[in-house]
């Protein structure tokens, strides 16, 4: 399956709630939860966000490790995902953590206020 595909259905917010659900990782599902209540976000919404804001924001870097782990791996639909919403939910929770109590400091969408609602 392509890259593009793969994105593409990770764009619908039903699709990307069902692969969430999918991975079987419940720890993972739970921290999506809990980030995405923070900006009034369905799991569904946030792992959709998520992608949005990988493709629009990740370095070089964190786009090299995704291509090496879909060339490594078995799913590339799943690890898709899966890295996307990890590398979503880190800068999430940096920016929450961060002095300024809501994203701004470390949110890859820009958002100056905490009760904001991902793109």
């Amino acid at each position: 399956m392509l890259l593009g595909t793969i994105l593409r259905r990770l764009e619908d917010e039903e699709g990307a709630a069902v692969a969430l659900e999918a991975l079987g990782d419940i720890v993972l599902l739970a921290e999506v939860q809990a980030i995405g209540s923070v900006h009034d976000e369905s799991p569904g919404a946030y792992a959709s966000g998520a992608t949005r804001r990988f493709a629009a924001a990740a370095s070089d870097e964190d786009w090299l490790a995704l291509m090496t782990a879909i060339e490594h791996g078995d799913d590339p639909a799943r690890i898709t995902l899966e890295r996307m919403v990890r590398w979503s939910l880190a800068r999430d929770r940096e920016a929450l953590a961060g002095p300024s109590g809501g994203c701004g400091g470390g949110c890859t969408c820009g958002e100056a206020r905490a009760d904001h609602a991902h793109p």
